[in-house]
């Protein structure tokens, strides 16, 4: 059984750099993913800033899913193909995004609106956003996984979402999936350790109904059971004495964002 691996100092460096260019790369989705868009066409732009910058695709023929990026919208949770989806006003739209630099990994994801959404679906998305910081705040040296996962979970249960359960964050590091573990809900107290030196993805996904999932014929995309909408937001987070140290960003997202509205 594979164990957790410990960085040190200068590993978490590179995570880091690795972390902020899928920051970025998100950033520069951000500055195209409006109406009458393909999904496809955000997959291309991101394959092409991530080389252009030094990189490799993190996702691209990982264990043989064919894009560079997961896009997952509306009822989709994650692991979603790119390709001839045209984005209409009130889409929501997952995309997660991962690379490889200096010989690690780094991976985020961002859930936008596509124009003017429904209150419902704006709801969706805060919360599950409110559920990733509550979820990173947590990621200090002497808490658990489970503490984690418990403060999720109770957030987004609290506004009556349902806490997807079949899938779930993961160390990060010279893999793209570490130990440990690190589950959208949880017992506190329970679980691994956090310590010194662990970098962890952390990455609630919500969905709007039931927490139920659907697994597609194609062997990647997960829907909700019931059709409703979910959301997804992911950090990669180093574990720190005090407060968690956020190696990935929204910022670039974010600066993209306020220009357009």
């Amino acid at each position: 059984m594979s164990k957790i691996i410990y960085k040190t100092a200068e590993e978490i460096e590179l995570i880091r750099q690795s972390a902020q260019l899928v920051s970025k790369t998100l950033g520069e989705v951000a500055k195209i993913v409006k109406p009458g868009v393909k999904t496809i066409e955000l997959d291309r732009l991101a394959e092409t800033f991530i080389r252009d910058n030094g990189g490799v695709p993190a996702f691209l023929n990982f264990h043989g899913f064919p894009y560079s990026l997961c896009i997952s919208p509306n009822d989709q949770v994650v692991h979603g193909f790119p390709g001839e989806h045209v984005l209409t006003e009130g889409d929501l739209i997952s995309v997660d995004c991962g690379v490889v630099l200096n010989g690690f990994y780094g991976d985020s994801a961002y859930t936008f609106a596509i124009g003017e959404v429904s209150d419902e679906v704006k709801s969706l998305m805060r919360v599950t956003q409110e559920c990733l910081v509550k979820g990173v705040e947590k990621a200090v040296v002497g808490m658990r996984v489970g503490d984690i996962g418990f403060a999720v979970q109770q957030h987004a249960e609290a506004h009556g979402y349902g806490v997807v359960k079949e899938l779930v964050g993961h160390g990060v590091g010279a893999k793209l999936h570490e130990k440990p573990e690190v589950p959208n809900y949880g017992k506190r107290g329970s679980g691994a350790k956090l310590e010194e030196g662990m970098v962890i993805a952390i990455e609630p996904m919500i969905n709007a109904g039931k927490a139920g999932v659907k697994f597609w014929k194609d062997g990647w995309t997960v829907s909700t059971v019931d059709g409703k909408a979910s959301a997804h937001y992911e950090h990669t987070v180093a574990v720190r004495k005090g407060v968690p140290d956020v190696l990935s960003t929204f910022s670039y997202i974010e600066e993209v964002l306020a220009k357009n509205n």
